[in-house]
């Protein structure tokens, strides 16, 4: 598609941001795509992830009524919301069972109703993938660490190796078994898993049943203090550790025969992870581990990481983009390491350096492929200091700049945006007095107790054709209402007692609701300009002071 194709256009959504707008999930509006020919067409992205006109999908659900209603998908996970409370995980497996044909005794009648109801239309296999969706991205939202981020899931998959026939693969850390089904997938590797939440374990091997992997077994328990397999060497080790933990029990665990490479200490659980993986694979086999970037650099662990660098071990470190992680806006690496085929130390797969990939300084959301500049081969030797740090950043080379080029090329970038950005301004005429609206208004409790009012992750939204979401997000956002939800701490914090809204009618909402959707779109692009322009003051900058780049005349 062409700039000025892609400037008519307006603001572009993807499809998951279509499944928020609407209340659905991403497998619905799949759905939607393949069945309904009047669905707005791509207008930007790429094939496998397209964009969307905001303004054409708004005016699709609108005429579809369905950002108006709410999806017997969203009753269930509301009603699962209500009965399971934190305990959502426990709710998903006996959904999962239920659709399994093994209902179980105990599931309160408002679920089960709206799963046999869904059954009727949905498969059970999307069912169950959809719930699974709407739990990750609560998770995301609420900045849990209870499952792996899907930016995660994406980077492990996107490094992993490929796997041989018959390949076996195993998470000793699996949670609800997104890392090593995703890692496995389109393959037939035997799965192995173990988590240490009962519930996890449970939902994990039934969606695996539903599926239909059939060679896939997750069994509960702590994988560091009571290993459920013991005799497993596997091909392919994928783990996303606890990561903080200092009661992983070293204690215990002293004499323990995987600390190959030397006993980790309190503070290093992720080491003792890293050892229990690795003391699982065959000759040859692999271990991707999700680190915190800590490890690559604390005190304690410097003779463990001694020890996989000297034996030839460690084959690279990847360090991905701040915000790829859910709970936390640090770096996270993946430590990607490989057991000598052979026995002995002379096995003709010696190592004489280690790939160092720094990817920090992308999007969190870019490809996974580094450029030239972002790849290292450090060898061995200079890795073997008093710090053996391995934090790819340390190892790289300053980025040789084409500095004019580069200027040129963010100056037109941050000038087509900037031009860009002023027609993303709704056009507003002149009204009464302020506070004019403030008259006739309604709290959001009433609304809520009117049943016009649901809550998606803590987030209000509309539960009625009478009532348009963007007009109540836009007016729940406005000034006096962040003064009624702000505590006397300065604590930000939506209070549905005392948020108002003015009344109107529904053509009257929608008025208001498409101005504040231009707002914020008008703000998401000044954010990205922001970013951009301090980009390029950076490269003007140190070209001037390196003279890449001198003042015009």
């Amino acid at each position: 598609m062409t700039e000025n194709a892609a400037a008519s256009v307006g603001a572009l959504v993807t499809g998951a941001e279509i499944a928020r707008l609407a209340g659905v999930t991403r497998a619905a509006v799949s759905n939607w795509r393949r069945r309904y020919d009047d669905f707005p067409a791509p207008g930007g992205g790429a094939a496998n992830s397209p964009l969307f006109s905001l303004v054409e999908v708004q005016a699709w659900l609108d005429k579809q009524r369905k950002g108006q209603e709410i999806s017997p998908e969203v009753e269930l996970w509301q009603a699962l919301r209500a009965v399971y409370g934190e305990q959502l995980v426990a709710g998903l497996a006996e959904v999962a069972a239920a659709l399994a044909g093994d209902p179980p005794p105990g599931l309160p009648d408002a679920v089960m109703d709206r799963v046999r109801r869904l059954a009727r239309s949905e498969a059970p296999v999307d069912l169950v993938n959809g719930l699974t969706e709407r739990f990750v991205d609560s998770a995301r939202r609420a900045g849990s660490d209870q499952v792996t981020p899907e930016r995660i899931v994406r980077a492990v998959s996107h490094f992993a190796p490929e796997l041989p026939a018959e390949a076996t693969v195993f998470d000793p850390a699996c949670g609800i078994g997104l890392l090593f089904l995703a890692v496995a997938s389109g393959t037939d590797a035997r799965c192995c898993g173990q988590e240490s939440d009962a519930d996890s374990a449970r939902f994990a091997q039934l969606r695996a049943d539903l599926l239909e992997c059939g060679r896939v077994t997750v069994v509960e328990g702590d994988s560091l203090r009571a290993d459920a397999w013991p005799d497993l060497r596997a091909d392919l080790v994928v783990c996303d550790p606890p990561a903080g933990v200092t009661e992983w029990g070293r204690e215990e665990l002293l004499l323990d025969a995987r600390w190959e490479l030397g006993t980790p200490s309190k503070a290093e659980g992720e080491l003792a992870w890293l050892q229990h993986a690795y003391a699982h694979t065959v000759p040859g086999g692999h271990v991707l581990m999700v680190m915190p970037a800590s490890v690559a650099y604390r005190k304690a662990g410097r003779r463990i990481r001694a020890e996989l660098v000297r034996r030839g071990i460690l084959r690279q470190v990847v360090a991905l983009p701040p915000g790829v992680a859910t709970s936390h806006s640090l770096p996270v690496h993946i430590w990607c390491l490989r057991r000598p085929p052979g026995t002995g130390a002379g096995n003709g797969d010696a190592r004489q350096a280690v790939r160092m990939v720094d990817l920090t300084g992308n999007s969190p959301d870019c490809g996974l492929d580094p450029r030239p500049d972002q790849v290292a081969e450090v060898p061995l030797i200079e890795l073997l200091d008093d710090t053996v740090d391995l934090t790819p950043g340390t190892h790289l080379r300053p980025r040789h700049h084409d500095f004019p080029e580069e200027y040129a090329a963010l100056r037109e970038e941050v000038e087509k945006r900037i031009t860009r950005l002023v027609a993303r301004l709704p056009g507003l005429a002149e009204g009464g007095e302020p506070g004019s609206l403030d008259g006739a208004t309604t709290s959001i409790a009433d609304l809520a107790r009117a049943g016009l009012v649901d809550y998606e992750d803590s987030e209000p939204v509309s539960a009625s054709d009478q009532l348009d979401t963007d007009y109540l997000q836009g007016f729940l956002r406005s000034s006096a209402n962040t003064r009624r939800s702000t505590s006397a701490s300065g604590t930000h914090r939506l209070d549905t007692r005392g948020a108002r809204l003015p009344r109107m009618g529904i053509d009257e909402q929608r008025r208001y609701g498409s101005a504040f959707r231009s707002l914020s779109a008008f703000e998401q692009d000044a954010r990205e300009i922001g970013e951009l322009s301090r980009q390029l003051a950076d490269l003007a900058r140190d070209g001037l002071a390196t003279g890449g780049l001198v003042p015009e005349d």
